[in-house]
């Protein structure tokens, strides 16, 4: 296999996720947002019933429920009530900045709950990007596209905590289980989940299905939920997990030229000052610490 093929895979998965912003944007101007997520998911749930016979054959340890559970939990559950919230309030393009900051929230969380220790220069790294994603939602202008920029970056900041809490227990669970099995169960607890939102009376469910937003909620449940993590799930098996997670920082690069390129959405001065900011903390945070020349020496 060429050594080039997981490279492939891995940034291809980040554009189709990069994409994902702007399908979601373009399915909220026919749906209603959660409408849009519960298509998603019965679609991407349909899909995986292809691999039924194979994910039949896993076998399910009791121990592991909680942690399967807490998994779909985090993500698609509050994920994607938090990343809705967030497109309708800012741009894709400002949301799609602030999935930056996942590798260091995994880091972060790694500290915490698998006590893996982190370097200063990660730290500072970390507080930098923070710093970027605040003043990115406080230099972010009103507009029809984004009529709260501060509140719904926000809101996709707590959705990159739920993928964190999501990423800290598929860690956990991976070594157990196939990643068609993990991907399929959070699609499958995901339509569950998001169906019962369609009995609230504040729903406001379809009379009719415009074509391209239609279009859009099918492309996030086959391209995104099924082909995004297939690929990303691929190329993790061929290379480090610690060099795959470098891709996940094209996600922002990608969102927002697909931004200006399919809904013309563009950044002031100021902010382009901020996601420069944004992009230096993440460089710094995942700078590997030189060595001291002499320090792998041995004493004479």
């Amino acid at each position: 296999m060429s050594k080039y093929i997981p490279a492939i895979s891995l940034t291809s998965a980040m554009l189709l996720w990069s994409s994902s912003f702007i399908a979601l944007k373009i399915a909220f101007q026919g749906f209603d947002p959660m409408v849009v997520i519960w298509g998603r998911m019965m679609v991407g749930s349909l899909c995986f019933l292809l691999f039924l016979p194979h994910i039949m054959r896993v076998r399910l340890y009791r121990a592991d429920i909680k942690y399967l559970l807490f998994m779909a939990l985090c993500e698609p559950c509050l994920y994607f009530i938090f990343e809705a919230k967030a497109l309708e309030l800012t741009t894709a393009s400002q949301a799609g900045l602030i999935t930056a900051m996942l590798p260091l929230l995994v880091a972060v969380g790694a500290i915490v709950f698998l006590g893996e220790r982190v370097t200063r220069t990660t730290l500072a790294g970390f507080t930098l990007a923070i710093a970027g994603a605040c003043w990115l939602s406080l230099a972010g202008e009103r507009s029809a596209y984004a009529p709260n920029p501060l509140l719904g970056n926000f809101m996709e900041f707590l959705a990159m905590v739920s993928a964190t809490g999501y990423t800290l227990a598929l860690k956990h669970l991976s070594a157990r289980y196939s990643p068609l099995f993990l991907t399929a169960f959070q699609s499958w607890i995901g339509a569950l989940f998001f169906g019962f939102f369609l009995l609230s009376p504040e729903i406001n469910l379809p009379t009719e299905f415009v074509l391209v937003p239609t279009l859009a909620v099918i492309y996030l449940g086959s391209f995104i939920t099924l082909g995004a993590y297939l690929l990303y799930n691929f190329g993790v098996s061929k290379i480090p997990a610690s060099k795959a997670s470098a891709y996940v920082n094209l996600i922002p690069v990608f969102t927002v030229i697909l931004g200006f390129m399919i809904l013309g959405e563009s950044f002031t001065g100021a902010q382009y000052g901020a996601s420069l900011l944004v992009f230096a903390g993440v460089y710094i945070s995942q700078r590997r610490p030189r060595r001291l020349d002499g320090a792998n020496a041995t004493t004479q």
